[in-house]
């Protein structure tokens, strides 16, 4: 709480457990958090509802809350025209998913501050995103905003009965897609050639700024130059993600990845650090060196794993949420530095070295946003790969990262002595199965101890804080778990667990991914038409179910869905799951034809199917030496489409979900290795370089 706001009286909003919304609990508006009471209040008093969804690191959400909700004549206004409600969209993703499509519907662009007008009964007829105080730049401010829509309100309730109607027949439309027939390969292909036409040869990345990482197009691309041998597809991944890492989007002190770059070089980010970018971005980077040997990206995935472990992972496991861009009321003045700044802390040699190598100077390396004019601060972005610094300066390379590791501590640790940003500390199921998913893969391939006991710590808490019963909750925080919890959570944790079993061979992994998989199918699965609805059967009921399939910053969880019924109906042998992954690729077939580049995800889980996917079994024991060296020399391999089955000694657990596995057991008291590939086994064998040989490596 700001001091600030110590003498202020709090709203609706004090006894929430968001850090969003208690940002919001001083605000001279009078908020209410989403629920019966602001929507009995509203129908009470015939008063439009004033919806507003952000999130916590949002720069703009900080902006419209200063602007215009911690002021007195803004809040005066909107107390008398609407019963107002904040809603933080990361713990309420599912109305934020329908209010958002509400927006795009009706302006044909969205964002945050999402900002919604409906009547009681939760229907939109109004919808934006940022509003200033006053009118500015052709945009509405929300003085202008409040008195029309009171005088609207009054006098046009036929208009806006007439827009609700409207709006609600197309967004039922939404998730009324009819299947199709199962997309074949070639769709794989038409995927490509659209990324490479958008290819940014230059910087890196597609299209033009902003730019975002959507890390699971880089999976995509890695799989498809992996099935085809197109080097072109594994150039566009490999450039983009050393331009990313050297840029200014890259926390080069502290490590991690900042949201998205303003402009097309990667230099200027918008400077929150998101969880989720986090988890995807170590996936493509753990991948792209399984796939290309590149040091450079085991070094940046080794540095992610440090920024998560120090910054985001809460003491008795799990992950939070974010790091906010703002601190002392200025998005980035955490990160950035002016030339005069480092001459007081550095000798004049580490200064010339650091101005050199990051490209400082003393008028500053970015343009301020709103006067374009430079600011006398520096962003640090490099030109060069250490490696490719030393040829040119002609000195060692040992020497020269030594130096820059000793002189980037120092800076850290002065850095840390600054006012930070505010950590939104909140733990969610789906983004903590998503770096659980992560930090197993990492630790897979570059034997990375501390990863796995850190992603193993976070399923342990999920499953002993966030659950009821059998079925997951949504969101923990300040020791409350609460809402119920959505597609993503079942979909993207499960993930996490699948990833753990191969891990670990520990069959509680896999025994709790089965389970939460027959949860997920029993309670969000359309059995008419296909595919997974967003929300559970007996959640709140809102305006429509909604099926969410294109990926967006983070893979959908229909795509991700589609992935682990594939590689679950593999382990477990159950062949029904392979049945409802293909309905699911059919339900897309539409969506997938008009906009391919927005399925990537999909198309990764639609490759499994479609590819040649193989079963590794693995029986004896897991801890002997004869098997960690099996397991040690696959996990170096790139095997998108495979999965590795452990069979212990006493399986009586696996079989009871694994019936099949009854019938292989170790031969001769060596750990044998059987190898099934396209529904056909291979003979049994015994060392490594049989099972490479059988896999064609």
């Amino acid at each position: 709480m700001n001091e600030k706001n110590e003498t202020l009286k709090p709203n609706k909003l004090i006894n929430e457990k968001s850090p969003y919304l208690l940002q919001h609990a001083y605000n001279p508006v009078d908020w209410y958090p989403w629920g019966d009471e602001a929507f009995n209040k509203a129908k009470e008093e015939d008063k439009p509802v004033f919806l507003s969804i952000g999130y916590s690191t949002c720069h703009w959400c900080h902006v419209m809350e200063r602007e215009s909700f911690e002021d007195k004549e803004v809040a005066k206004l909107m107390n008398e025209t609407f019963v107002s409600i904040k809603v933080d969209r990361e713990e309420r993703p599912d109305i934020d998913n329908i209010y958002m499509t509400v927006c795009q519907m009706m302006t044909g662009g969205g964002g945050w501050p999402l900002t919604i007008i409906m009547t009681p009964d939760k229907k939109p007829f109004f919808s934006g995103t940022y509003f200033p105080k006053n009118d500015r730049g052709g945009r509405i401010g929300m003085v202008s905003l409040a008195r029309q829509i009171k005088e609207a309100w009054k006098s046009r309730k036929e208009d806006i009965d007439k827009i609700t109607e409207d709006i609600i027949s197309h967004l039922e439309g939404f998730s009324n897609e009819q299947p199709g027939s199962l997309p074949g390969k070639e769709i794989f292909d038409v995927t490509f050639n659209g990324f490479a036409e958008r290819f940014d040869r230059e910087n890196g990345g597609f299209g033009k700024a902003p730019k975002f990482p959507s890390p699971q197009n880089f999976l995509f691309l890695i799989r498809y130059y992996n099935a085809t041998g197109d080097k072109e597809a594994i150039n566009m991944v490999t450039h983009t993600l050393k331009q990313m890492r050297m840029g200014g989007v890259y926390d080069h002190l502290g490590f991690g990845f900042h949201r998205y770059s303003t402009d097309e070089k990667w230099l200027l980010p918008h400077f929150e650090k998101m969880l989720y970018d986090q988890a995807m971005l170590l996936m493509a980077y753990t991948e792209a060196y399984q796939v290309t040997g590149d040091n450079f990206f085991m070094e940046t995935a080794y540095e992610i794993v440090e920024y998560v472990m120090r910054d985001l992972s809460r003491d008795g496991g799990g992950y939070f949420s974010a790091e906010d861009a703002d601190s002392e009321g200025e998005e980035g003045k955490f990160y950035i530095w002016s030339v005069s700044e480092l001459e007081s802390i550095l000798d004049e040699n580490d200064v010339d070295l650091v101005k050199d190598f990051y490209n400082l100077n003393d008028e500053g390396n970015f343009l301020d946003e709103a006067t374009k004019s430079l600011t006398k601060q520096n962003i640090f972005y490099t030109k060069l790969t250490i490696k490719e610094y030393a040829n040119e300066k002609g000195i060692e390379e040992a020497e020269l990262r030594a130096n820059l590791e000793r002189i980037n501590q120092v800076l850290f640790d002065k850095r840390e002595k600054r006012i930070r940003p505010l950590k939104d500390d909140k733990v969610l199921a789906d983004w903590n199965g998503l770096m659980i998913a992560a930090m197993a893969k990492a630790s897979r391939v570059f034997g990375l101890q501390q990863a796995l006991e850190s992603a193993i710590d976070a399923a342990s808490f999920i499953d002993r804080r966030m659950k009821i019963g059998e079925k997951l909750l949504h969101r923990y925080r300040d020791n409350e778990a609460t809402f119920t919890a959505n597609l993503d959570d079942y979909a993207f944790y499960v993930w996490g667990l699948t990833e753990l079993y191969e891990a670990t061979a520990d069959f509680d992994f896999l025994g709790e991914a089965v389970t939460l998989t027959k949860i997920m199918v029993a309670d969000f699965w359309d059995s008419d038409k296909g595919a997974f609805f967003f929300t559970p059967t007996d959640s709140e009921e809102l305006l429509v179910r909604k099926k969410e399939i294109f990926d967006a910053a983070i893979p959908s969880g229909n795509s991700v869905a589609a992935l682990n019924l594939l590689r679950l109906g593999r382990i477990t042998g159950n062949t029904e799951w392979e049945d409802k992954a293909e309905q699911l690729f059919k339900y897309a077939a539409g969506p997938l034809e008009k906009a391919p580049t927005a399925f990537t995800m999909l198309q990764s889980a639609l490759a499994f199917l479609l590819g040649k996917s193989t079963e590794i079994l693995i029986a004896g024991d897991e801890n002997s030496e004869d098997c960690q060296e099996i397991v040690a020399e696959l996990n170096k391999k790139y095997l998108p489409n495979n999965v590795l089955v452990h069979i212990p000694a006493n399986k009586t657990r696996l079989e009871k979900i694994a019936e099949y596995t009854k019938n292989y057991n170790t031969i001769d008291g060596k750990v044998t290795v059987y190898v099934c590939s396209n529904y056909t086994c291979k003979l049994p064998v015994h060392t490594i370089k049989e099972v490479l040989e059988q896999l064609d490596l």
